[in-house]
């Protein structure tokens, strides 16, 4: 028999509980549901807010929707530059199971398809960021397609774009680049890095631990795609400049060279070149010489090139007439204690004939008959000393000091380019003078079919008078033979200017120019060519930059459609005689 228990008899439940136990127990009990209670009401109603934002912090995202860069195009609408879909790969580190037999395999296959080692890969991941890093940006989007058919945990990828330059090095002064953000860094794509931009959408979307979208919340707002752009750049011609300038600075084993190509009606830029050059879309090795854009960010004393306006500026004022005589004998002239020679003693010549053999003599007797006052007013209305209109990064003002400044020597080597400093960019658009009936007219990056509006520096005779000069110096007897070509009238100056080291002049370092037009009687376009430190003998801007402006003269008004108005027989003379510094 089992032993029967009186619960009623045991002393510990016979004990009376004191009346407070029961009531504090109670009391605790109801203090903890005020409690929560009390919390429920605060995170419901008061705290709302707050937690609502903890809670999008921790799991709510903002995606940004990138908009597409705009289109860079030439006057032709071929393209300069565009955006093309890229994938960029990023990671989760700590996600990333790398222990795993299988993920070893595929993290092998994923460092093949990124083009780097598995140790670079492997050092990525361990980054301290175990949440967040970056693999690599911009692949192309086929191999973004590939990463993600191998399906390795805690590798993403985003979609952006990515740059394209179908011109490559040829064009790349002009267009620029953009960097991995795709943000303009140089070129067309900085100076006008909003329009092209545009402005990128977003979307807020809640993600999970994995950063997978779970869902969307709140309004869209879709991107604007930047705006297309329309240069006045023809990629035939800026293609064929680029070559021949290159050969050139090969052959003469020169330090650099750029040429300009203007259209004188309009002041369009048809092509601007330098060399060396670079791959836009491909700058694992860039250098600052490469970057440089020579045409518009360097200045250099533009030589023998400014005798044109010493002695337009003598015929406006009626002081000289083209026939009027010059005695340069015997080939030397001292101002103040300075000597100024030739490289000839050329005797008497008239004013044609001081352009033709671009006498320094002849050019330092007519100027010294004029005012300084009334060159630099001359000089600065052609361009020297102004910045150019442009909108383009880097470009330069130029030298040009006040007139009050100058000592007899000084407007002495001002009258044949030295003292003063312009870019070649410079340089071209100032002949704009004798191609548009003495006036100067501003120059565009941009495609347009207007006319310019010129500014009148000289009358429409003086600028037939020297435009014939010109002609007379890249013809037989000039300094400028070789840039002759075929089927078309040129005329133009070449010049040679010593660079100028520290405070001195280096001895046996120069820069070859040559600036003119074609065809002569009705100028089309403006060619200005410059070769820095020529080094294979010769150095002279008509035996070494003159060649350069043949050949594109002659492949640039066949491509705009301009009748030759020569007979097509060649016309480059074998022996060029020497200019003068």
């Amino acid at each position: 028999m089992s032993r029967s228990v009186l619960y009623t008899s045991s002393p510990l439940l016979a004990s009376k509980t004191p009346v407070w136990r029961s009531k504090f127990i109670v009391a605790m009990i109801a203090l903890g549901f005020l409690g929560l209670g009390a919390r429920a009401a605060y995170v419901q109603v008061f705290g709302n807010a707050f937690f609502q934002r903890q809670g999008e912090v921790r799991f709510a995202r903002t995606l940004e929707m990138p908009a597409n860069r705009g289109k860079i195009l030439d006057r032709n609408g071929l393209i300069l530059a565009s955006s093309v879909p890229a994938a960029s790969i990023w990671a989760i580190p700590e996600d990333v199971e790398q222990d795993q037999p299988e993920v070893k395999a595929k993290m092998k296959q994923l460092a093949k398809l990124l083009e780097m080692p598995l140790s670079e890969l492997n050092a990525k991941l361990a980054d301290e960021d175990k949440t967040f890093v970056w693999i690599k940006r911009q692949l192309d989007w086929d191999v973004g397609q590939q990463i993600a058919a191998l399906g390795i945990k805690g590798i993403y990828q985003r979609k952006e774009y990515r740059r394209q330059y179908p011109e490559g090095e040829a064009a790349a002064h002009v267009v620029g680049f953009t960097n991995v953000e795709d943000h303009g860094q140089e070129g067309m794509e900085l100076a006008f890095n909003k329009e092209l931009a545009g402005k990128a959408g977003s979307r807020r979307v809640i993600k999970d631990r994995l950063g997978r979208v779970v869902e969307g919340v709140g309004e869209t707002v879709p991107p604007v795609d930047g705006r297309d752009m329309q240069l006045s750049i023809d990629s035939k011609v800026q293609f064929f400049a680029y070559q021949k300038l290159r050969d050139q600075v090969a052959l003469h084993k020169a330090k650099a060279g750029s040429v300009v190509v203007l259209d004188a009606h309009t002041g369009e830029l048809l092509a601007l070149a330098n060399y060396p050059s670079y791959v836009p879309d491909k700058r694992q090795n860039l250098t600052g010489e490469q970057l440089r854009n020579r045409a518009l960010t360097d200045v250099f004393e533009p030589g023998s090139t400014m005798k044109p306006f010493t002695i337009g500026l003598a015929l406006e004022s009626g002081r000289v007439r083209p026939e009027t005589p010059v005695d340069t004998n015997p080939g030397r002239i001292t101002i103040t204690g300075s000597t100024i020679s030739d490289t000839h003693n050329y005797g008497l010549l008239t004013v044609e004939g001081v352009i033709q053999k671009s006498s320094n003599v002849g050019t330092t007797k007519i100027a010294m008959q004029m005012p300084a006052r009334e060159m630099w007013e001359t000089f600065s209305a052609a361009g020297f000393g102004q910045k150019p209109q442009i909108t383009f990064p880097g470009v330069v003002t130029g030298k040009l000091r006040p007139y009050k400044t100058w000592r007899p020597v000084e407007q002495a080597t001002m009258s044949y380019g030295y003292g003063l400093s312009a870019s070649l960019f410079q340089m071209a658009r100032s002949y704009t003078v004798f191609a548009n009936g003495g006036k100067v007219i501003p120059a565009t990056m941009f495609k347009t079919d207007e006319p310019a509006i010129g500014v009148p520096v000289f009358s429409e005779r003086t600028a037939d008078q020297v435009r014939k000069m010109l002609q007379m110096a890249a013809g037989p007897g000039g300094t400028g033979q070789k840039a002759q070509t075929l089927g078309y009238s040129v005329g133009g100056k070449s010049g040679t200017a010593r660079k100028q080291v520290g405070k001195n002049y280096a001895s046996g370092k120069y820069r070859a120019w040559f600036t003119g037009m074609a065809p002569i009687d009705k100028p089309r376009i403006i060619v200005a060519v410059m070769i820095d430190e020529p080094s294979n003998g010769v150095f002279y801007g008509g035996a070494v930059a003159a060649p350069v402006f043949s050949e594109v003269v002659q492949q640039t008004l066949r491509m705009m459609g301009v009748q030759p108005d020569m007979a097509v027989k060649p016309q480059i003379v074998a022996n060029p005689v020497e200019e003068s510094l």
